[in-house]
């Protein structure tokens, strides 16, 4: 089996590629979601309809440029996380058991 960095690279790994586990408050809030789009874009004149999707369209884009900046800033933690673990034995206490 190939290492975790090339599958990654090979597009085998999808961080993404995930699905909503039974959660009651995401599905009843996607519900509101799509059935308050089908309100507003019935009552929505044509004008009122364009404006409304650029702004669905731009709070998207919005919401993506967040969502990879908490993806990076999570994996630039982790990364600190494991590389304090493996790089460095400092802490507080010495151990007695070990020599100086």
């Amino acid at each position: 089996m190939a290492g975790f960095i090339e599958e990654f690279y090979y597009g085998n790994i999808e961080p993404q590629a995930r699905g909503i586990n039974h959660n009651k408050n995401v599905q009843k809030a996607m519900q509101i979601l799509s059935k308050n789009e089908d309100i507003l874009t019935e009552r929505l004149s044509d004008e009122e309809k364009k404006l409304f999707i650029e702004y669905v369209d731009a709070w998207g884009e919005v919401n993506g440029t967040s969502d990879l900046d908490s993806f990076i800033v999570g994996f630039r933690l982790g990364a600190s996380f494991a590389y304090d673990v493996f790089a460095s034995s400092e802490a507080p206490f010495y151990d007695y058991l070990k020599e100086k």
